[in-house]
This record gives C-alpha cells, sequence and structure tokens, in this order.
C-alpha cells in the first residue's frame, strides 16, 4: 500500500532552519505531484507548498514565499521542504501529500489522494 513517511521535524530557535524530508512507498513517485501542508493547534490543516511530478513547477503559501523552498528526488522518491527564517508562527504539524494531478499543484487539501502521518515542527522565540 501507499506510505509516505515525514521527517525532520523538532524543536528550533526562531530564526534558524529545518528540513523536512518525506519518502513515500507503494506508488510510482514521479507520477504524483507533492504537496506540504500544516495544522496548527485549533487551526485548518493549511497549504505550505506543492511541486509537480518532474519538479519543474513549484506554488507557495504566501506566508512561506522567499523563506521556505521545496524539491524532489524521484531516483530517491523523497520530497523536501527547507524551512529557513523559521518564525513561531511556522509551529504546527507538518504533513506531506501526494497528487494524482501530476502536472498541478494544488492547494486544497481534497485534491491530495494520500497522506502522511505528520510531523511536529516547534520554533521558539
Amino acid at each position: 500500500q501507499v506510505q509516505l513517511v515525514e521527517s525532520g521535524g523538532g524543536l528550533v530557535q526562531a530564526g534558524n532552519s529545518l528540513r523536512l524530508s518525506c519518502t513515500a512507498s507503494g506508488l510510482t513517485f514521479s507520477s504524483y505531484s507533492m504537496g506540504w501542508f500544516r495544522q496548527a493547534p485549533g487551526k485548518e490543516r493549511e497549504f505550505v507548498a506543492a511541486i509537480t511530478g518532474r519538479g519543474n513547477v513549484y506554488n507557495f503559501a504566501d506566508s512561506v514565499k522567499g523563506r521556505f523552498t521545496i524539491s524532489r528526488d524521484n531516483a530517491e522518491n523523497t520530497v523536501y521542504l527547507q524551512m529557513n527564517s523559521l518564525n513561531p508562527e511556522d509551529t504546527a504539524v507538518y504533513y506531506c501529500a501526494a497528487s494524482m494531478a501530476v502536472y498541478t499543484t494544488f492547494t486544497t487539501p481534497k485534491r491530495y489522494n494520500y497522506w502522511g502521518q505528520g510531523t511536529q515542527v516547534t520554533v521558539s522565540s
């Protein structure tokens, strides 16, 4: 079956960086667009970033533009989220997701077919 496993979360001070990874199995990775979402306590899940199957088209939430980058290694079935200049508002559980719409970077969760279990990111002030 399809599995998405996130890693790389943790506790960091504001201004520092983290890189999240999400490794997929059970699917043809390059045939899926990949997205990152996050959910803070008491809030809805929100879009962070997405990348198409070939890795040539990206999309970012306004709140992370210029600070976060997304990339993928199709040979390793892994998508990355590099997070720089973190601030306490970035604190959330971060989820990766896979969408069968390989050429599109959707921003809504319902467009994604598979989800990981999430990894906690906590940014202290």
